[in-house]
Order: structure tokens, then sequence, then C-alpha cells
């Protein structure tokens, strides 16, 4: 099992759900999280100075199987990309178990329903 965290931009994040749900990945967790990029920018409005160089993001963290690993990356890819800078960034992390809470279901067999091949 793998943790996939992606941090890509808010406009992006409908269209990178629904290529996630296209593949077969029903369920992940999101925040609406701010990051600090490499340009630092001042904007000034009506006389007043904005500091721009925070970024607002999406973050993304997504638990699959193995199997399931590349076509999750590659829908990210797909969809959050646009060419320019702050994109985001993927991270894949091995994941040592999984617990269904309700009925004590370890490893894989906790990520999908009955019925699912492994």
């Amino acid at each position: 099992m793998k943790k996939i965290e992606a941090i890509i931009r808010k406009s992006k994040f409908d269209e990178v759900k629904e290529a996630l749900h296209l593949v077969g990945i029903e369920f992940f967790s999101f925040w609406e999280v701010r990051g600090i990029g490499k340009t630092i920018e001042e904007r000034s409005y009506r006389g007043i100075v904005y500091d721009t160089s925070t970024i607002e993001r999406v973050k993304l963290s997504i638990i699959v199987r193995d199997k399931n690993v590349e076509k999750t990356i590659d829908a990210l890819i797909q969809t959050a990309q646009t060419g320019e800078i702050g994109d985001g960034k993927i991270f894949i992390v091995d994941v040592i178990d999984a617990i269904r809470i309700r009925n004590g279901e370890r490893g894989n067999s906790s990520l999908y329903l009955k019925g699912e091949e492994d």
C-alpha cells in the first residue's frame, strides 16, 4: 500500500477529483493549505501593499493498493498539470498497514468493498 500526497492548484481540484473517480479512486481526504514558493511578491492595491508570496493550494491524501499507484499518479498529472510554475508536487510514501475501524479488517481488504478483486 502507498500513501500519495499531492499539492495542487485550487482551480484544478474539481478536475482532479473527477479524474480520480474515473480511475476508481473513490475516497481521499483533502485540505485547503497555504505554502510559500520561490516567487516572493508584493502587490499594491489602492495604496495598500499586500504580500502575495503565500500560495493557496489543495493538499490531497490518498491511500491506494500498490496496483493502483501508477494510474492514480497519471490521473493527478494529466489533470493538475498546466505547464506553469506552481503546478504542485506529488509525494509517495509506503504504508505499513491499514485497518478498517468498523470491523477490524486489515491490509488491502480494508481499502475496498467486498467483491472487488485484490
